[in-house]
């Protein structure tokens, strides 16, 4: 019998999506620092506003906004503009999706 060596073992993380109608994140990032702007590939506007959606494809009804970035197979957008226009574009794509479409949402952060 030979014993298992923990050095060579090897770590897999598996990543799943659960039906539902949830926002899962929504964030915005007051006064984000310029390197975000260029990793994200957008431009600077001001602030930054982050959702995570599930099922995947509310990510293209959430965008009915200035978006910055939009991933429908993630179920990601990135709202760009002021804080106070991303801080409304959030809480509006939030109260529409509780509200007309029956989505659990999760509280608006800041930072």
């Amino acid at each position: 019998m030979g014993l298992l060596n923990s050095s060579n073992a090897t770590e897999r993380i598996i990543q799943e999506s659960v039906p539902g109608k949830q926002v899962t994140i929504a964030h915005v990032i007051a006064s984000p620092t310029p390197d975000i702007y260029e990793r994200l590939g957008i431009d600077d506007k001001g602030a930054i506003g982050i959702l995570t959606l599930s099922p995947y494809e509310t990510a293209i009804i959430a965008a009915d906004v200035e978006i910055g970035f939009l991933d429908r197979f993630t179920g990601s957008v990135v709202i760009t503009g002021d804080v106070q226009g991303v801080e409304t574009a959030l809480k509006d794509v939030t109260e529409k999706l509780c509200d007309t479409l029956g989505f659990t949402t999760a509280v608006i952060t800041r930072t």
